[in-house]
């Protein structure tokens, strides 16, 4: 799920150690080795949870005061593709499925809406169907019954081409997707059946997803339904009250919700802002009892004064550089078509990669001990046998794609000037090249992006590349990175449930989160890319074929794979062929950083970026 804000501290040898399924594991434990696709089962991920404290009473309004991010871009359980919009709609609708907290404080998962989560029954085809039970009692927020009908509608419509939902791919897995209609029945209005197409092993986990949360058709069929309170249905422990757009979003406790009675916040007063600075001043003067962005050279000076209200908490997620893959980097002069034009781009781009100097940017720029990144398939992610997905990536002698230890900074430069200088004219005078492409790189506004923008910005004018800054007001920003209307863009990702795929089918032609435009435009008739794994057992052998027949074969050959060696390897090389690309660039390995008032007890928040405020109160 696309990362609005810059999290930034936390200490690199605190690795979020998440298994795929099957695990349970603190920020600082290492789960053991196991097969963590056995079985369909959850993974037991660790929540980030207020330090232990004195019991102390409720007093006064259980209302608070918090601010995520800035204007969400959409409301509408389909339409959402952000961290900060996720943790609304977790707050105003409830799926089948949630996350809590089990006894010991672990993050679970829940039936929400469904009675139960049931195991799957194996058909004769290989297809799995599901049979869930709805909960008795429960409405949607203007008093009419939740019927397992909102649901088949919902799925429908989340993937349907007129809704164009970025998380439409999401679907994949049910029965039906490839031909438009999921084999999803609602046998009456208490009983939901669903078919995937076969075994998942992060099913459950996508029934708690938002793009999973129901919605009703004769409220959808206002477009504008999600942007005015009047016209918000949901079916969640909140009702939006108030909508104040660019400042304030209030949601109010749901007195109807099937658990009301657990309920303990009233209010939430969702604060709209991207300024670090003016979050920190409500803070700190008791306004706002929760920020998620904090200003990044007051870092060492919050850690020291507010050491129990600065919050440092593992997340499984990559913050990254993409480029838009139609972007022409290569000088004026070039006369590279075709494949070898799309080769030329990919090495260029590689090259730039290893430039940028990770170890720097956490350590001077962020200023907070994120691990610098050497794959896009997140730190914390579990391999077949148990050890970490991005330690096995690229076949290198380092883990992952790039060797991002210190020591290696000075070999990756001479490396990357030998690369552009195939392509490039260089003045050995100067030390710098003279007829690169002008750049512009795109970020969300936030002091922290533009930090780390400037600091690639200085590295590249050093060999002579001009990268000109722009920012853009979060909604603006993602739509134009959507449309692919840039050269080069800041970029974040959090995995959307505990498994490798979460993050490499987002880069299929038809993804929604597609940003970098791989098999769109110009690129949709490239025919560059190679795909061989006929070693696997399957048929697929491509040379220099188009995107969509490489990368996405590649991709829907995996989500139908059932043994898990095979599966896991196939990810493998479902990277290799994203990264070869050097398209995407990861950074670092994200950490949060938020700070929390000492008054507030019983938030929580999830390694996948969700802050939990319904089970909050306000003490004295």
């Amino acid at each position: 799920m696309k990362k609005k804000l810059v999290s930034l501290v936390l200490a690199s040898c605190m690795v979020l150690s998440l298994a795929a399924c099957g695990n349970s594991a603190t920020p600082a434990e290492t789960p053991a080795s196991t097969d963590t696709q056995e079985t369909a089962a959850p993974a037991d991920t660790a929540a980030d949870t207020q330090a232990e404290a004195p019991a102390a009473e409720p007093v006064g309004e259980q209302k608070i005061n918090v601010c995520l991010a800035s204007e969400p871009a959409s409301l509408d359980p389909a339409l959402n593709s952000a961290v900060d919009g996720a943790t609304l709609i977790n707050h105003l609708f409830s799926g089948l499925a949630k996350w809590g907290l089990d006894a010991s404080g672990n993050l679970e998962l829940q039936p929400d809406c469904a009675e139960e989560l049931v195991e799957g029954v194996t058909n004769d085809d290989g297809t799995v169907t599901y049979t869930y039970t709805l909960r008795d009692g429960l409405t949607w927020s203007d008093g009419q019954p939740v019927t397992a009908g909102d649901f088949v509608f919902a799925w429908n419509r989340a993937i349907a081409p007129e809704t164009a939902a970025d998380y439409g791919y999401m679907f994949e897995v049910v029965d039906g997707y490839a031909d438009g209609k999921l084999n999803v029945n609602a046998i009456d209005d208490k009983t939901l059946e669903v078919t995937l197409a076969n075994t998942v092993a992060y099913w459950d986990e996508l029934l708690a997803f938002p793009t999973y949360m129901p919605v009703r058709e004769d409220v959808v069929a206002n477009e504008a339904w999600a942007t005015d309170p009047s016209t918000y249905v949901c079916n969640g422990a909140y009702t939006m009250t108030s909508w104040d757009h660019n400042s304030l979003i209030t949601i109010t406790k749901n007195d109807n919700f099937y658990d009301a009675d657990k309920i303990t916040m009233e209010e939430i007063n969702f604060y709209l802002s991207d300024d670090a600075n003016n979050q920190l001043a409500n803070f700190e003067n008791g306004d706002w009892q929760m920020i998620d962005d904090v200003p990044t050279n007051e870092i060492a000076t919050l850690k020291e004064t507010y050491p129990d209200e600065f919050v440092t908490a593992g997340q499984l997620g990559t913050y990254y550089v993409c480029w838009n893959i139609n972007e022409n980097i290569l000088p004026a002069s070039n006369t590279l078509t075709g494949a070898d034009k799309a080769a030329a781009e990919n090495e260029v781009r590689n090259a730039l990669a290893l430039l940028i100097d990770r170890n720097y940017i956490v350590n001077d720029v962020a200023q907070g001990g994120q691990v610098p990144a050497s794959s896009f398939v997140a730190m914390g992610l579990t391999d077949a046998d148990g050890s970490q997905f991005y330690e096995n990536a690229g076949g290198n002698s380092f883990n992952g794609y790039y060797d991002v230890s210190e020591d290696a900074y000075e070999a990756n430069w001479g490396a990357a000037l030998e690369t552009l200088k195939k392509y490039y004219t260089f003045d050995e005078a100067t030390q710098q090249f003279t007829d690169f492409p002008t750049l512009t790189y795109l970020y969300n506004t936030s002091e922290g992006h533009k930090a780390i923008a400037e600091a690639i910005q200085a590295t590249f004018a050093g060999i002579g590349i001009t990268m000109n800054l722009e920012n853009q007001e979060w909604a603006t920003f993602l739509d134009t990175r959507k449309a692919g209307n840039y050269s080069i863009a800041r970029n974040g990702w959090l995995g959307d449930y505990n498994d490798p795929i979460s993050f490499l089918d987002m880069w299929t032609t038809q993804s929604g989160n597609n940003d970098v435009q791989f098999g769109k435009g110009d690129n949709a008739k490239v025919q560059a890319y190679s795909l061989d794994i006929t070693d696997l057992g399957y048929d697929t052998k491509v040379e220099n074929g188009t995107w969509s027949e490489t990368y996405d074969v590649l991709i829907s050959d995996i989500k139908t794979c059932t043994d898990v060696k095979t599966r896991y390897e196939l990810m493998h090389r479902a990277e290799d062929l994203l990264m070869s690309t050097g398209c995407i660039c990861p950074i670092y390995y994200y950490t949060d950083l938020y700070m929390i008032s000492n008054n507030v007890q019983g938030f929580f928040s999830s390694p996948l970026g969700y802050k939990y405020f319904m089970y909050c109160t306000i003490t004295g």
